[in-house]
């Protein structure tokens, strides 16, 4: 059984800086493509940044690409989100998520991620 478990959410005014941390349990996430997403009340689940198999290769949704950055700690087997630059538009819930079956680039759409975390709130006020 796999226990994704997110946290460093907060308020922070725009131009501030987050750094979210994903904990996982009962998988190695270096033997997984992880995934970060986020989803604002009444708007679909979308994709934030992606990291392969062994964390070499990482991807972005254009509109975070510069700002954020996505890593893995093995050591302590979590995946983090470097949030930097902050817009009103970044507020949401942030998700991680674990895809089983991909091997290099992180799929974009959620259905293809098998386990979530129960999500952290980010809210930027401008």
């Amino acid at each position: 059984q796999v226990q994704l478990v997110e946290s460093g959410g907060g308020l922070v005014q725009a131009g501030g800086s987050l750094r979210l941390s994903c904990a996982a349990s009962g998988r190695t996430i270096s033997s997984y493509v992880m995934g970060w997403f986020r989803q604002d009340p009444g708007k679909e689940r979308e994709f934030v940044a992606g990291i392969s198999r062994n964390g070499y290769y990482t991807s972005y949704a254009d509109s975070v690409k510069g700002r954020f950055t996505i890593s893995g700690d093995n050591a302590k087997n979590t995946v983090l989100l470097q949030m930097n630059s902050l817009k009103f538009e970044d507020t949401a819930v942030y998700y991680c998520a674990i895809d089983r079956n991909s091997a290099l680039i992180p799929p974009t759409t959620p259905d293809q991620y098998d386990y979530w975390g129960q999500g952290t709130q980010v809210t930027v006020s401008s």
